[in-house]
């Protein structure tokens, strides 16, 4: 062909990359690679194949690994992580550094070998992937120079089991690995079964970098091998993966004291308004749902477009498919690659088959492994293919009239990982971005990552973030566990005493007192064995009520952090004026003399979280484009919360009053042993301007009504402060909505010191969206 002709037709060429050097070093290791553990690669054990998707060719044989292996593995790890916590951060932070100059220097064989094993397009692994894992281990080298400083209070969690999927195997590598050393973790990283061989050749240069024998141990196989990992002696998980297997994690770790954070499944919206570049948003929409062929945990899969622009932007979409080219992923000209997995692609054409709708797919796609691109519109909501993740390079597409629908529709979906909008409005993007339900959101752009910008979702999407100082956090714990709970039984009697007025026993629901649903209630009796009150005994039912109550309170969650403040701070100087009488309450209730301090320190509280109301509002994020990368808090949603029975004033102060000052609706169950100081209460938050719903108080038993928030599908995260045997039930029962939950696994907290307003509680009261505004012309 000559350059006439080239310029005639504008065809493109083919841009064929050689694998010789990646092959290479697979032949250098003799084509079967045994597991890396203490610093060693072991001798391969039983074996499988790990192939080419693109061609069918096997690369290597990989070991599965075994139960012994993955105990060798986390024993290496235990061994090493004392020291390597004690060399310091900046002792740490060189190592990283030299990972992130390897990981450079070896870019192309990374990008190579990620796209042979793979199958996604190599200009994909290099331009990405391979630059965003790089960037990762040089912020975190940044982040462990500055630990001594920056992390005061905080050390590593310990040993680290991490398990990642096919589908960006080194960059997820690099988000869990990367943060984990930085803080003074080990790890123990399984690689997904398909697409082991860029962790292999890390764990390669993490020798030629010096690395200490056992920090970084790399165990690969199956899903049994993942399994083991969950239930071996690790002090944290760490999984990025589908929502059925993230939940089963959440059900195997519960009650172990193990920490956990999942990045799961995801259906994120992709919406066009109106005024949108249509352009620019088809170009856009190419690369977010069509980059590495669709299997993409936030890929933009549901394509949602106004009304009036939608047969213009759909003629636009079609016509710019019919030019992307599929084939051989390691020709630079193609645009998507193979899958990475006949049976993923049997998958997706099953899911596919099963659906209606119009449907356009990208011609002149080779026979193999590949899926051609494909567009199917019509659909309703309630379509499966609507609803559930394909994970592969399909899109479905609906029309909506006003923003507000568009939201309706964005949100309806149990997923909530990432969005997008499109509009050259910028007050429109703005006004809709925080309105959806995701862990990230991208304004006229898609696909934008870095280091210091976390990422993770909510909802189905998992809990917990992946970069910025957020990923940091989970990576560490408090230095020092406080000391085991002490069970506390009410007091006992059978005497009464004169009451001159009888006071109904009622919970405080949706800002009225609610006689309890079952119509029960309890004597409480002093130390004495003198009766001084009735509680009511709440049900499932109560529980359900005051649910309902706090959803309908979204315009506490909406008004400014300003007038919260205002309302806290109303709250706090009413309960300053009834300190007296509270403080006889709580002697009487609990036998001590401790009631003056306690309503002292609560009334404290109240002022310490109104203050930082408008103060814990999120930052912006220096990352390496024109534009803004801001990380918001925002408030969880509904928060259930099990109040701890020692200090039935301040316990419950404790709990509610960050909930409430980041905007959260609550649902607290006070001290099972001295529930009668929430009358008391009642009347102080109904004479506060606390919005009904926003606070509803339930007393009864701790273990019922737990059970019951933690199986609620509408509450979005359960706190509980309550007994040690609490713990295990709540996590596991959470599993059914993967709502987050802090439980105390038996060690309570210093309420009456720094340790009852930590950051924690913060931390815990809101959610991190990232919402990514680039600018420029």
């Amino acid at each position: 062909m000559t350059v006439k002709d080239i310029f005639e037709n504008m065809d493109y060429g083919s841009a064929p990359e050689s694998a010789g050097d990646a092959l290479a070093w697979i032949t250098d290791q003799g084509a079967r690679f045994g597991l890396f553990i203490d610093g060693e690669f072991t001798a391969p054990g039983d074996t499988f194949e790990t192939t080419n998707p693109a061609t069918g060719e096997v690369l290597a044989d990989i070991t599965q690994a075994t139960t012994d292996d993955v105990a060798a593995a986390v024993a290496a790890a235990r061994a090493a992580q004392p020291e390597w916590e004690a060399i310091g951060g900046p002792a740490r932070a060189r190592f990283l550094y030299a990972l992130a100059r390897l990981l450079q220097k070896h870019s192309r064989l990374f990008a190579v070998l990620e796209t042979l094993d793979n199958g996604k397009p190599i200009r994909e692994a290099r331009d990405v992937d391979i630059a965003l894992a790089h960037r990762h281990f040089y912020y975190h080298a940044g982040c462990a120079q500055l630990e001594e400083t920056q992390a005061q209070g905080r050390v590593a969690q310990g040993v680290c089991g991490q398990i990642i999927p096919w589908n960006f195997p080194l960059l997820m590598l690099a988000w869990k690995v990367a943060p984990a050393l930085a803080m003074g973790n080990t790890v123990v990283l399984k690689p997904a079964e398909w697409t082991s061989l860029t962790a292999l050749l890390f764990a390669d240069i993490c020798r030629q970098a010096g690395l200490p024998k056992g920090v970084v141990n790399i165990v690969t196989g199956d899903g049994a091998v993942g399994e083991m990992i969950v239930t071996a002696d690790v002090d944290k998980v760490a999984f990025t993966g589908s929502t059925e297997v993230g939940r089963k994690i959440r059900q195997a770790t519960a009650g172990s004291g193990k920490s956990l954070t999942l990045e799961l499944g995801g259906k994120s919206p992709y919406i066009v308004f109106e005024d949108a570049d249509l352009d620019s948003a088809i170009e856009g929409l190419v690369d977010a749902i069509w980059f590495n062929g669709g299997q993409v945990c936030c890929a933009g899969s549901r394509l949602l477009v106004q009304e009036g622009i939608a047969d213009r932007f759909y003629a636009k979409l079609r016509a710019r498919m019919d030019k992307l080219r599929v084939g051989n992923p390691l020709d630079k000209s193609i645009d998507v690659g193979a899958i990475v997995h006949p049976e993923q692609l049997a998958r997706i054409r099953a899911m596919v088959e099963a659906s209606g709708g119009d449907m356009h797919q990208t011609a002149g796609v080779p026979e193999g492994c590949y899926y051609a691109p494909t567009l199917i519109t019509d659909l309703s909501n309630a379509d499966p293919l609507m609803q559930e993740e394909i994970f592969g390079p399909v899109l479905v597409a609906t029309t909506f009239r006003t923003p507000s629908e568009a939201i309706e529709i964005a949100n309806n979906t149990r997923y909530g990982l990432a969005a997008t909008v499109w509009s050259e409005n910028i007050n429109v993007a703005l006004d809709v971005a925080p309105k959806l339900a995701a862990g990230v959101v991208w304004v006229n752009g898609t696909n934008m990552f870095d280091a210091a910008a976390p990422f993770g979702g909510i909802r189905e999407s998992g809990f917990g973030r992946e970069g910025g100082p957020e990923g940091l956090w989970a990576y560490t714990k408090p230095a020092e566990k406080g000391p085991l709970v002490t069970e506390i039984a009410a007091f006992e009697g059978d005497s009464a005493e004169p009451q001159p007025v009888d006071r109904t026993a009622k919970h405080y629901i949706g800002g009225k007192q609610a006689r309890p649903d079952g119509g029960y209630a309890r004597n409480i009796y002093d130390a004495s064995g003198a009766l001084i009150g009735q509680s009511p005994i709440g049900n499932r039912k109560d529980i359900r009520n005051a649910v309902e109550a706090a959803r309908g309170a979204k315009g506490w969650s909406a008004a400014t952090a300003h007038n919260r403040a205002q309302v806290i701070y109303f709250l706090a100087e009413n309960l300053s004026a009834r300190a007296g009488e509270l403080a006889k309450t709580i002697d009487r209730m609990t036998g001590q003399d401790t009631g003056a301090d306690e309503v002292e320190v609560a009334v404290n509280r109240l002022f310490h979280y109104a203050a930082w109301s408008d103060k814990f509002a999120g930052d912006a994020r220096a990352v390496p484009m024109r534009g803004l990368a801001m990380a918001l808090r925002e408030p969880v949603g509904v928060i259930g919360a099990i109040a701890p029975n020692e200090f039935p004033l301040l316990g419950l102060v404790s709990v509610m009053a960050p909930a409430i000052a980041m905007g959260n609706r609550t649902v607290i169950v006070a001290s099972e042993a001295y529930p009668l100081i929430t009358q008391d209460l009642t009347q102080i938050l109904e004479t506060s301007d606390v919005p009904a719903g926003a606070v509803n108080l339930i007393t009864g038993p701790h273990a019922e009504l737990a059970a019951t928030l933690a199986d609620h599908a509408d509450v979005d995260a359960l706190w509980s402060f309550g007994a040690a045997a609490l713990a295990g039930d709540i996590e596991r029962r959470a599993a059914g909505n993967l709502k987050r939950t802090w439980v105390n696994h038996g060690h309570g907290r210093d309420w009456f010191g720094p340790d009852g307003q930590s950051r924690n509680f913060l931390e815990e009261a809101t959610e991190v969206k990232t919402v990514w505004v680039p600018y420029g012309a």
